[in-house]
């Protein structure tokens, strides 16, 4: 169970992994994790900028002039960076489960927010609602991706959560 937000250390990875592709600058990575994440979520330039600087200070990455951009801070990844970006690459195979943690507990909340008698939340005008048919929306988005991505159409698991984890020698806590 996540505690809050996106899994530590997200922003970090994607920034080596991007920065591994080419040289790039602050906002072309911003502009990048929120292509990534089909438009949902850019993290702010408080959190690029620094990890970039952090970066530079580690020698995972160097700052380089281009003389076509001059006025661009443009970073590259170094030696020691590639290999940072190996150890990341591990330990980020290792959140698979706060990845489904967030999105799953966000949907709860989204859920609840539908159904629970506590919440009286207004259906405004043009704004999303809290609803039986948002959240088929939602649904629908979330499978429709899945085949886009996994080029498969999606089929139901009719798995327990607990059936699941023990076909595939998860630990539930």
């Amino acid at each position: 169970m996540r505690k809050s937000g996106p899994p530590k250390g997200l922003i970090a990875y994607l920034v080596l992994e991007l920065l591994e592709e080419k040289p790039r600058y602050g906002y072309e990575i911003l502009k990048e994790i929120k292509e990534i994440s089909g438009g949902h979520w850019e993290p702010s330039y408080g959190s690029v900028y620094p990890i970039l600087y952090k970066f530079e200070e580690k020698e995972w990455a160097e700052r380089i002039e281009r003389e076509d951009e001059p006025d661009r801070k443009y970073f590259e990844l170094t030696e020691d960076g590639r290999a940072e970006l190996e150890d990341r690459r591990e330990e980020s195979a290792e959140k698979g489960r706060d990845f489904a943690d967030v999105i799953l507990g966000f949907f709860h909340v989204y859920a609840a927010f539908s159904t629970d008698d506590r919440f009286e939340l207004p259906d405004l005008e043009g704004e999303w609602r809290f609803d039986e048919e948002f959240s088929r929306w939602v649904v629908e988005q979330v499978v429709r991706h899945h085949e886009h991505y996994f080029e498969t159409e999606f089929e139901r698991i009719e798995e327990t959560p607990e059936e699941f984890y023990e076909r595939h020698g998860i630990d539930e806590e």
